[in-house]
């Protein structure tokens, strides 16, 4: 399956969806520290639910440190000030899809430093800002899911 890689996130909620939502799918979740809430919050127990368990979800001091352990085939980052829509690529087995904060979203310097076919975005409206990240989140995995058949789904 697919990494999702949260750098950063700074919403327990946000983080509790994405966290079911990799749960469903198969997904594994990756938190880059420092994470804006503690994994023992209320809130992101109440928006997972009881899928924790069901879950892979390891936390890294740092992307490179996350780079290393799981040593993906390719970084995706999701950025709206990427030029390519995230239809434009074709996904395979253990891509890292990487998100940022909700607040600032991917660091300048870290989009900089991935090639361009690398850097993806969803589609918007004029004069809009971004999705909520657990949406924008569910809609990547299940394009990139889809790609692959839906490999291990019912």
């Amino acid at each position: 399956m697919f990494h999702v890689v949260l750098y950063q996130p700074e919403i327990p909620p946000n983080t509790g969806n994405i966290m079911r939502l990799c749960a469903n799918t198969g997904a594994r979740l990756h938190l880059i520290e420092p994470l804006g809430f503690r994994l023992e919050d209320k809130e992101l127990r109440r928006a997972g639910l009881d899928y924790r368990e069901w879950a892979e979800v390891r936390t890294h001091p740092d992307l490179e440190t996350f780079l290393k352990s799981a040593d993906p085939p390719r970084l995706f980052a999701f950025s709206t000030r990427a030029r390519r829509l995230y239809t434009e690529t074709q996904y395979k087995e253990n891509d890292a899809l990487l998100f940022g904060p909700e607040t600032r979203g991917i660091p300048q310097e870290l989009l900089d430093s991935l090639p361009e076919e690398h850097k993806l975005r969803l589609p918007l409206l004029p004069n809009n800002r971004s999705l909520n990240l657990s949406n924008a989140v569910a809609v990547v995995v299940y394009e990139a899911w889809r790609q692959q058949g839906f490999s291990g789904g019912k």
